[in-house]
């Protein structure tokens, strides 16, 4: 029985998140009164809570965590900027002549603001309100206006630079070093935030040109479910004086990371800076607004670093009960060896992100098992990125998909919730075989990365 309490303090935490404990309190919570209860009957040794102050520090002293507020600094202050109201209004003139020409500007608005943002809350909630009513009154299907708008609303989970990426990258990095150190590589190779990013990239261009090829092909299929835009004067000079700032500003983001001129974090407040820059030129960013965006930015910045510092003591009292060598065997145990373990892990982390958020997924389920897979030889950056596609569609898929929730909140009342959960079904295939090509051809995600390492 006592070999079973990791498993017991895992599913203890999401039955408490479903009755809707904060998650931080949740996991510190579990932890202390699993361990506190192990010490009264002499099976926890107290001693172990000791590392907690020196994890803490570990944290504090972790300089790619400092691009967690940076990010979230720059996707607020593009928010506040308005620019994607912008985008989305100049490039809905450029496609006006296409069929499914608005939905296609969607999932392009959207994938900037994404990869700006990398919250899928604040992406279709955007996206819900900017262009639901829009796509509604030009005559566009419910079903593909919520499905365009939910699914573009998560691939903030792929695209780089986000939130995300970064947290993932993270951990991952730590538990490769674990994994290598249990192999006797004393020495081991770091798997950085910025190979995550590199390796994200074909992978998240694939997805966002899969969307858009669905989309001509429903207009194609169904012209009236896609029905082209009236035809409107479009001014060349705003469509580019609209798109040249945001997609700069990722670019010299991305740019220096892949370069090496910069570091995710250097890079982050590069970000920052022209984010701030472009939303004061707009006469966007007054001390008023100013003071919401650091309002905001602490409230995001607070809730990843609380949830870090629970799921830290979490893995601390996990680990106390030998949940590590517990998840081990169960690992070994699986017919189809380290196929059959990536597939559970996947499996797991699908069904967990009905009722977890990527950041509780990222610090609490990538630490026990992630150490595990890399040492039976699956390749991080691989891993991190099916990982982070495998949140996305759990985030799409009915009943409980986040982005559902999100849409449904804003969306009008007359788009019934059937027509939002038939909306994603396409897209969810879609987002489905992508994790098989790159289950099949792990290389569209290592690929970029290897080659720009050489």
């Amino acid at each position: 029985m006592i070999e079973l309490i990791p498993l017991l303090m895992f599913a203890a935490v999401c039955g408490l998140l479903m009755f809707g404990y904060p998650v931080a309190f949740t996991l510190g919570g579990t932890a202390l009164l699993a361990a506190a209860l192990g010490i009264v009957f002499g099976i926890f040794d107290a001693e172990l809570l000791r590392a907690f102050p020196d994890r803490l520090y570990g944290i504090m002293q972790n300089g790619t965590l400092v691009a967690v507020p940076l990010f979230v600094l720059m996707g607020v202050m593009l928010e506040r900027a308005r620019i994607a109201e912008e985008l989305l209004v100049n490039l809905a003139r450029v496609f006006a002549r296409v069929p499914a020409g608005m939905a296609i500007s969607v999932v392009v608005v959207g994938a900037l603001l994404a990869a700006s943002t990398g919250i899928v809350g604040a992406t279709v909630v955007t996206m819900g309100l900017m262009s639901l009513p829009t796509m509604l009154k030009r005559g566009y299907s419910p079903r593909l206006a919520t499905g365009t708008i939910c699914a573009t609303g998560t691939l903030g989970q792929i695209i780089p630079p986000s939130i995300a990426l970064v947290l993932l990258g993270d951990t991952l990095s730590n538990a490769y070093q674990q994994a290598q150190l249990s192999a006797g590589i004393f020495n081991p190779q770091p798997v950085s935030v910025g190979d995550l990013f590199i390796g994200a990239i074909i992978p998240g261009l694939l997805l966002v040109a899969a969307y858009i090829i669905y989309l001509l092909f429903v207009a194609r299929r169904e012209p009236a479910a896609a029905p082209a835009g009236a035809v409107e004067a479009v001014d060349l000079w705003q469509t580019v004086k609209s798109l040249l700032p945001p997609i700069s500003l990722m670019l010299l983001v991305l740019g220096s990371i892949i370069s090496g001129a910069a570091t995710p974090t250097e890079a982050a407040a590069v970000g920052a800076l022209g984010a701030g820059i472009l939303a004061r030129s707009r006469g966007a960013l007054g001390w008023a607004r100013a003071g919401e965006v650091g309002r905001s930015t602490l409230q995001v910045t607070a809730m990843v670093f609380a949830i870090l510092i629970g799921a830290s003591l979490f893995s601390l009292v996990f680990r106390g009960y030998d949940g590590e060598e517990l998840v081990t065997g169960i690992f070994h145990s699986l017919p189809g060896g380290v196929v059959g373990a990536t597939l559970l892990v996947m499996v797991v982390i699908f069904l967990l992100g009905f009722i977890l958020d990527f950041i509780e997924i990222t610090f609490v389920v990538v630490p026990i098992v992630g150490p595990v897979l890399l040492a039976m030889g699956v390749d991080p950056v691989w891993l991190g990125i099916m990982i982070a596609i495998n949140l996305q569609t759990s985030f799409l898929t009915p009943p409980f998909g986040f982005a559902l929730f999100y849409l449904r909140g804003v969306a009008p009342v007359e788009v019934a919730t059937g027509a939002i959960y038939r909306g994603v079904m396409p897209f969810i295939a879609i987002q489905l075989l992508l994790l098989c090509l790159l289950a099949l051809w792990p290389a569209l995600a290592t690929w970029l990365p290897d080659a720009l390492a050489r």
